[in-house]
């Protein structure tokens, strides 16, 4: 990608997006989601002003930046869970594929079947383990039994969850810890097979063990998905992203700062807002 200019942080200084090759290239950098001059508004209140930047498939992308930068706004906006927002505005486009998610001919549900979404905190149907993973299925006309079964046992495979509750499909989710019901969302979420996976701040509600197990499992799934992950845990960004998008806010509205491989994020950002943010200094 080219180098593009935005102006963020304080003092009128001028802040450019780093070159997308910085550093060892984790992928061979195919543009999925292609995001330009994105604008979002709740209401009167601007949440992003004009966010620009490319996130590659296959590879996992951390959103970073202090609360309120409007890191999940813009993880919302990619699957469109904005349009249930009361209110919500968006300017700019988002492109899938080539393909512009608002464009009037574009199916919310297809696009949201391709996208799935992990929330913070574990939310999962106050129903058995086995009836979580089938009814997303149901809903989207995966109802024969021979069909159903493969894929929930898969999808428990790939989330390290199948050996823990095998002989327990059909318990009620909620009796599981905090961290098997965070994985069996993860576990929900990829059942639909979907091609990219939003994740927002998926390890924040849970202990260190849970944790690190989780995150050993993202990692798990680079080059498979491509990920778009929040989080404030910079150690954790390190540790499993190929690229970081550091946000900032200037006035009310969240705009994009310094966007590269993380190494050179973390290592030698090019701006000295997003030095201050990873060293400890700011934010």
């Amino acid at each position: 990608m080219s180098e593009q200019k935005q102006m963020a942080g304080e003092d009128n200084i001028a802040y450019t997006l780093g070159p997308m090759q910085a550093g060892p290239i984790c992928c061979d950098p195919q543009p999925l989601i292609q995001v330009e001059d994105l604008s979002l508004h709740y209401g009167a209140k601007a949440a992003l002003d004009r966010v620009t930047l490319d996130i590659h498939r296959g590879c996992i992308t951390a959103l970073i930046g202090p609360s309120g930068c409007g890191k999940t706004s813009f993880l919302l906006s990619i699957n469109r869970l904005t349009d249930l927002i009361p209110g919500c505005r968006i300017t700019g486009r988002i492109r899938i594929d080539g393909r512009d998610i608002h464009d009037p001919l574009c199916d919310v549900q297809t696009l949201r079947r391709r996208i799935g979404m992990v929330f913070q905190k574990p939310i999962p149907f106050p129903l058995s383990i086995h009836r979580n993973i089938e009814l997303p299925l149901h809903e989207h006309g995966i109802t024969r039994r021979a069909d159903t079964g493969p894929i929930i046992e898969q999808v428990l495979q790939d989330v390290g969850l199948w050996n823990e509750v095998h002989d327990r499909l059909h318990s009620p989710a909620l009796r599981l810890s905090g961290g098997q019901q965070q994985r069996l969302c993860i576990a929900r979420a990829l059942a639909l097979n979907p091609h990219i996976l939003l994740m927002d701040e998926p390890c924040s509600a849970l202990d260190p063990l849970a944790s690190g197990i989780v995150e050993d499992l993202i990692s798990r799934l680079s080059g498979r998905y491509t990920i778009v992950i929040v989080t404030h845990n910079l150690a954790q960004a390190g540790r499993i992203a190929n690229y970081a998008a550091f946000f900032w806010t200037k006035g009310q509205a969240g705009q994009l700062v310094e966007f590269g491989r993380c190494r050179q994020i973390f290592e030698s950002p090019s701006h000295e807002l997003t030095a201050a943010y990873v060293n400890g200094v700011r934010g």
